[in-house]
């Protein structure tokens, strides 16, 4: 191979790839937020139950590309759906109770909406493909 090749090579990534480090990146910035809430009974709550909603999609997803089948792709990828859709509600909730600016939570929301959308477009997809209802 020549000098070069490969790193064109492992430049380019597949969508499943990029899809993956975006929910990685996710989690990341989820894990983050959580130390941010205030250490009141509420704030260890929400973030007790953000971390596990936030930080899930990312090792589900991974579950997903590896799937057996056709039906465990879609069980695995109606649970990233899942916990993206719990993961909004948790920030929407830290946003309405004021237990952090609004400012730190606009991105985040942003990208939430944004996962939600493309994983259940793929989940759509995929049930079609594999004819599951």
């Amino acid at each position: 191979m020549k000098p070069g090749v490969a790193t064109a090579r492992a430049e380019v990534r597949s969508q499943a790839d990029i899809l993956e480090e975006r929910l990685i990146d996710f989690a990341v910035r989820i894990i983050r937020l959580s130390s941010k809430l205030p250490k009141t009974a509420a704030g260890r709550h929400i973030a007790g139950q953000i971390l596990r909603s936030g930080t899930s999609p990312a090792p589900n997803y991974g579950e997903a590309r590896g799937a057996e089948s056709p039906n465990d792709f879609t069980h695995k990828l109606r649970v990233v759906v899942k916990e993206l859709n719990e993961t909004l509600i948790w920030l929407r909730m830290i946003k309405r109770s004021d237990l952090l600016k609004a400012e730190l939570l606009a991105d985040l929301i942003g990208e939430n909406i944004e996962l939600c959308k493309i994983f259940a477009t793929s989940l759509k997809t995929a049930r079609l493909k594999a004819n599951i209802k």
